[in-house]
């Protein structure tokens, strides 16, 4: 995938696929809250954190050199 593509595609995920991926994470959390049984706070708080940082490890291919100059220039003066 070349470096614009993937430039693209990681504001893509940053600007729609993020959020929709919170309202769904709160959503799902928010239930097994109401639950009738709930989980112990350790198992609660586990989860928290392996939501709120969970989708960045499959992404982080996407993610990674996006800050550094285009390597497919051809920037020759």
């Amino acid at each position: 995938m070349t470096y614009k593509a993937r430039k693209r595609l990681a504001l893509f995920i940053l600007v729609v696929g993020l959020p929709i991926y919170m309202i769904v994470a709160a959503t799902v959390m928010s239930r097994m809250m109401n639950a009738e049984v709930r989980f112990p706070m350790p198992i609660e708080f586990f989860i928290y954190v392996l939501l709120g940082i969970g989708w960045a490890f499959p992404l982080k291919w996407v993610f990674k050199g996006i800050g550094q100059v285009d390597p497919d220039e051809n920037n020759q003066t």
